[in-house]
């Protein structure tokens, strides 16, 4: 009898997991196993492994080639599960009540004696934490019974995904499977509220703005970070970025650029490629589309991404810190 199957190449590609009870369960079961498990949160995808396990936890920061000095968010279904890791004083309950599930990571205190992986927090005493707003991630969350690491599923630095086959360009057989679970809504990574201190700091914008926590817990100032000793993700300078250079603030591009727009496309340009985040001006539709976009423009084979302007108010805020670390020198 002839033998139809395919040869074996040797070739390894991470396992795609269709979100139904059945792939969620077998997620579930890598994770536990000290796998690395890509899967759809509102935000971005994420990279999971057991935050419990340091060879996981390692795993994460060698498949995205992450500095280890950066921390990782730890992803948990419920404040319940929340309090176990954690210390939350009434302004973190304030806003988890008020925020999750949703796109926010707080930073607070780490117990003394926790059973996280120190890597985790990069050997810091605090722990960056969240609960999801996605049905895929949180039967995840729930089947695995372990709080999860899951940083974005990406090169570490490069744009971060929002569709499984973006995470499949980006890291390959660096990954043991992949939960498909579509094109994530929100498309910024949470905001993060650093809690350690008496002053709450915004560390990372995002979908949750500032005066919305304001109106709960009193002043959120901004914190500049320290890129080289960072309390949560995404406070690194160069960070987001396309293997294209990145120009900020463009009215035109040029004969060799690509050209992302924002608003009523009104622009003549002598480049062959552009892409518009959102024709109506929607900030929320922008933020969607804005690491696809730039993805998509990365591999048109422009020298350079020209970016228009975009409002620095509301979601803007985020995006404009995205394209700035985006636009970043980098090492």
């Amino acid at each position: 009898m002839t033998d139809h199957s395919a040869p074996d190449t040797g070739e390894k590609r991470p396992a795609l997991i269709p979100a139904t009870p059945a792939g969620i369960a077998r997620a579930a079961d890598l994770l536990r196993a000290g796998r690395l498990v890509a899967f759809p949160t509102e935000t971005v995808y994420g990279l999971g492994a057991d935050a419990t396990d340091d060879r996981a936890v390692a795993a994460i920061f060698a498949a995205k080639g992450r500095p280890q000095f950066n921390p990782l968010i730890v992803h948990v279904p419920d404040l319940v599960a929340a309090h176990s890791w954690g210390l939350f004083d009434d302004r973190a309950h304030d806003l988890a009540t008020q925020f999750w599930p949703g796109p926010l990571t707080m930073v607070v205190p780490r117990p003394a004696n926790s059973a996280l992986s120190l890597l985790v927090s990069a050997g810091l005493d605090s722990i960056a934490i969240r609960v999801p707003n996605h049905p895929v991630a949180q039967a995840i969350l729930r089947a695995a019974g372990k709080p999860i690491a899951a940083p974005s599923a990406n090169r570490s630095g490069a744009v971060s995904p929002t569709t499984p086959h973006h995470v499949l360009e980006s890291l390959g057989d660096r990954v043991d499977a992949i939960v498909t679970g579509g094109k994530c809504m929100v498309g910024l990574e949470s905001t993060v509220i650093d809690l350690t201190g008496p002053d709450a700091a915004l560390l990372r914008p995002g979908a949750v703005l500032p005066d919305e926590m304001e109106r709960l817990i009193g002043p959120v100032r901004l914190s500049a970070g320290d890129p080289t000793a960072p309390k949560s993700p995404g406070q690194l300078e160069s960070h987001y970025a396309p293997n294209a250079a990145v120009r900020l603030n463009a009215s035109s591009a040029e004969e060799d650029e690509a050209f992302l727009t924002f608003g009523p496309d009104r622009f003549v340009f002598g480049g062959t490629t552009r892409l518009n985040l959102s024709l109506e001006g929607d900030l929320n539709e922008a933020a969607a589309n804005l690491f696809s976009h730039l993805r998509s423009l990365d591999q048109s084979g422009a020298r350079r991404i020209a970016i228009m302007p975009i409002p620095d108010v509301g979601l803007g805020l985020a995006i404009n810190d995205r394209l700035r670390r985006a636009a970043a020198p980098r090492g």
